[in-house]
């Protein structure tokens, strides 16, 4: 089965819209007025599309934040079912503070497609294409992984690049990498640029080290999914976080996600910038108007491209 794809021009619509909300508060310092800004919107357009959508893996427990909730249920309830991963805005801070690479962005399924999860973190590898299906492994350690990508890339080690997210938590991975000489770059937010930093054309890094948030996980699946490329994640989860996950159907709490877990069937991916960044350029206010733009996929239709609209204020 595949989404009709007259689904994808109406999801672009959605982050599109979140994202305008969003970009009137790029650098006026209020993270929550900047969710909100993009929460509220996109609930107004999902609510239009004649579909009974399913929210699986969402945003903001973890920040109080405004959000759309797991398990909320969207659209006009007629219709196809979806499930759908969601992070109105991705990069909160770098929109308060007016930096690059915010954007909002939503993964679509067909029912029961996309890994439900609470919100809580998931250690991650991430790597690009065209490489031997699941080569990664969690458990391998920093060291082996990195040795078995250098055979699989034809590539010294000292020749591969890392992203690493900064925080105190990835010391150790910072210091495996360091003393293989290992190429580090660094990223203060935005886990999935960061994990997406490893496809296409031209991959800016070699691999995604480090442990971020779940709902991101899944995107980012969704996108590789389409894209080429692989994930593995493991949730990292307290009692409280075990109590939740048991609740959405996971009972191995230890379980290691390829991207065949978390992601089945066909996807729709759509990244829209507000602030610009490597995915997609930001908001442009034009005056009267809006200049948006999005990184849109659809596995199914093999369809990857950059799309620029207007809509009048």
């Amino acid at each position: 089965m595949s989404i009709d794809k007259k689904f994808l021009n109406l999801f672009i619509k959605v982050t599109e819209k979140a994202a305008i909300g969003a970009s009137k508060f790029i650098g006026k310092k209020d993270k929550i007025a900047a969710d909100k800004g993009a929460v509220d919107p996109m609930r107004r357009e999902l609510n239009k599309i004649n579909m009974e959508g399913t929210v699986v893996i969402g945003e903001g427990e973890m920040d109080e934040a405004p959000m759309l909730y797991i398990g909320e249920k969207l659209g006009s309830l007629n219709g196809p079912k979806f499930d759908i991963a969601v992070d109105p805005l991705e990069g909160t801070k770098f929109t308060a503070n007016g930096e690059p690479n915010a954007f909002s962005v939503l993964a679509i399924s067909e029912k029961g497609g996309l890994l439900s999860a609470p919100d809580t973190y998931m250690e991650k590898i991430v790597i690009g294409a065209n490489l031997p299906k699941n080569l990664m492994d969690l458990d391998n350690g920093v060291e082996k992984n990195i040795k078995i990508l250098s055979e699989a890339k034809n590539k010294r080690v000292s020749e591969l690049n890392a992203c690493v997210l900064k925080r105190p938590r990835h010391d150790h991975i910072v210091e495996a990498l360091n003393k293989m000489n290992v190429k580090i770059n660094y990223i203060t937010d935005g886990d999935i640029a960061g994990a997406l930093s490893v496809i296409g054309d031209n991959p800016k890094n070699d691999i995604y080290y480090s442990t971020g948030g779940a709902p991101e996980g899944v995107v980012v699946a969704a996108a590789l999914s389409c894209y080429g490329g692989q994930i593995q994640g493991r949730l990292v989860l307290n009692d409280e976080e075990k109590v939740r996950a048991k609740k959405l159907g996971i009972t191995d709490y230890k379980r290691k996600y390829n991207i065949d877990d978390m992601v089945k069937g066909d996807v729709i991916f759509c990244a829209t910038g507000v602030t610009s960044g490597d995915l997609a350029k930001g908001v442009k206010d034009l005056g009267n108007e809006f200049e948006v733009n999005t990184f849109a996929l659809h596995k199914s239709r093999k369809i990857v491209k950059s799309v620029t609209n207007i809509y009048n204020k």
